[in-house]
């Protein structure tokens, strides 16, 4: 079967690219990328992507599908057709689940499962500690060899520096990457939103920003020892953009991501005690907001990623002290970026294809984020100028949990096509 792509705007990093053309796709590869491709014979089924960008397939580093363990608040089946939703062709599932994906069995189940049930790639984290206890390693050379593409022990940080290390190293051997979440427990101490006035109006414990940024200076560290590709998750200070900057100046083999919320929101923006507004980190002060974009814009940093996070409503019904941490994103990702940073001249289209694909897969080493001739056809077609309001009835997600709902917004996901085949469709 031959399908054609007509008329879009492709943009595809990897080339430089950005420029009308058409895309032939046969077999579940590319095989023209050309401009003006007016010969249609034999094509089977054409897709008018006029006025819409053609991206190389959206790739999200940072996801929790909750199963195994967690079923009431999302699975593999119902998070992976909202990433589809959301323009996500891959997506990387975070191993905080229960049992946590930290043994090839788990890990064998997982990559089984989601053969079976999920219309997209997806591709494991494997957790750094046994249960992430933060005691003992896991054996990450097993979970590879059953699917693994990085480990993590997002969710929480591994405390102690010396098991750390010693993933790292194993990590580098094996060249996989090390998602981090930087966050200093002992430092937590009950907290719930930023340390700011907004914590202190609504009565609840606050959490500087310190927590994130001693975590994300030993993780360097460790990196520049080890030898090991760090990637930092959800950045959210000011800190973190100079740290992450230097330690590129310095040779150090360090990435790092910023998610929607924490380019959209910043603390003055939680108008009551809406646990919708609790997610991990927390939103911080307009600094940190100002310079977070600035990092985005100056490519310090490589990713946006989601950390969709979904509670189910009774979680998320007791208030912010007492709530989990976490908000969903696979749905809403798109149109953040498109509305709060391509639209106000933050980042460019070319940033944001790099930034949702081609930089995700040169991390994880995948041969994805490139749509050029021969190229497995993962692709996202998108509307940048079709506006719509967000409404959490329309999610394809079984979490509801966002402080977006009813904001309107500007991009909307047309198309989610994966190795040739249409998995998403808003018509």
């Amino acid at each position: 079967m031959k399908t054609i792509i007509k008329g879009g705007r492709v943009i595809n990093p990897a080339t430089n690219t950005d420029e009308v053309r058409d895309i032939i796709i046969e077999n579940g590869i590319i095989i023209k990328n050309q401009k003006n491709i007016a010969d249609l014979t034999d094509i089977d089924k054409v897709i008018n992507a006029e006025g819409c960008y053609v991206m190389p397939g959206l790739i999200d580093m940072h996801v929790h599908l909750r199963e195994p363990g967690f079923e009431h608040k999302e699975t593999i089946e119902t998070g992976t057709k909202a990433a589809a939703k959301g323009g996500y062709t891959s997506v990387c599932p975070m191993p905080n689940t229960k049992p946590a994906t930290d043994c090839s069995e788990t890990v064998s189940w997982v990559v089984n499962k989601a053969r079976e049930v999920s219309p997209i790639n997806v591709l494991p984290v494997g957790a750094v500690t046994i249960g992430q206890a933060g005691k003992e390693n896991t054996d990450i050379e097993a979970m590879v060899e059953a699917g693994i593409y990085a480990i993590s022990e997002d969710g929480k940080s591994v405390m102690n520096s010396g098991i750390y290390r010693k993933a790292m190293k194993e990590a580098a051997h094996l060249n996989i990457p090390v998602l981090a979440h930087c966050e200093d427990i002992n430092m937590v101490e009950g907290g719930a939103l930023n340390a700011g006035k907004k914590a202190e109006e609504l009565g609840v414990k606050g959490i500087t920003n310190a927590v994130e940024d001693i975590i994300a200076a030993r993780d360097i560290m460790l990196a520049k020892e080890t030898g090991a590709t760090l990637h930092l998750c959800h950045c959210s200070t000011v800190d973190s953009v100079e740290m992450v900057k230097q330690a590129k100046a310095d040779g150090i083999k360090v990435t790092a991501e910023v998610c929607p919320h924490h380019f959209t929101l910043c603390e003055e923006d939680i108008d009551c005690d809406d646990a919708n507004y609790k997610m991990n980190p927390p939103v911080r002060g307009r600094a940190d907001l100002e310079a977070l974009r600035q990092g985005l814009h100056d490519d310090v940093f490589d990713v946006i990623a989601t950390d969709h996070a979904p509670h189910h409503a009774d979680e998320k019904a007791v208030g912010i002290a007492k709530a989990p941490f976490g908000i969903v994103g696979s749905e809403t990702a798109v149109a953040l970026t498109i509305t709060e940073l391509v639209d106000k001249g933050v980042i460019t289209p070319m940033q944001m294809a790099a930034k949702m694909s081609y930089n995700p897969a040169k991390i994880l080493g995948i041969d994805k984020g490139d749509i050029s001739e021969g190229k497995v056809a993962d692709i996202t077609i998108i509307n940048p100028s079709e506006e719509y309001v967000i409404d959490v009835n329309n999610f394809a997600s079984k979490g509801k949990n966002t402080p977006f709902n009813g904001r309107k917004v500007k991009g909307k996901v047309k198309y989610t096509i994966v190795a040739g085949d249409v998995v998403y469709s808003d018509r």
